[in-house]
């Protein structure tokens, strides 16, 4: 494995640990801790096909908002440019009996920024199960 593999998978584990942070619920009612993964310019389109911006996302979640269990793989990186990444994997929600439903395929482009690295777009495409 050469210097660039290394850089590669060191940076795909980076961001899909930011990704999986955020989500989980305990991540989303942390308003400074989402400042810092969010972008100021952060827009994403939903699974459902509505866009959402920054401040959106930031009042979506208070105290009795829970996210639902989510389980996620397939995770790709792509450098699109000097401190701008393209993340790419699916997602799943899963209930109490442990079965996954809700697949989404999933897209967030991250950039380096002074505060370190942010999601400045995401996108979530519903999969048709057969």
């Amino acid at each position: 494995m050469n210097n660039c593999d290394e850089n590669r998978i060191t940076l795909l584990e980076e961001l899909k640990k930011l990704e999986i942070e955020l989500h989980k619920s305990e991540t989303r009612r942390d308003q400074r801790h989402m400042e810092m993964l969010l972008h100021p310019e952060f827009i994403e389109f939903g699974r459902s096909g509505t866009r959402y911006t920054r401040t959106d996302i930031l009042n979506e979640f208070g105290e009795g908002n829970a996210l639902p269990q989510i389980q996620s793989c397939n995770f790709e990186v792509v450098v699109l440019g000097e401190g701008t990444v393209l993340l790419t994997y699916v997602s799943a929600h899963v209930d109490a009996e442990g079965r996954s439903h809700r697949q989404t395929l999933r897209s967030s482009v991250w950039v380096r920024t002074q505060v370190g690295w942010q999601m400045r777009f995401h996108q979530g495409t519903p999969v048709q199960i057969a």
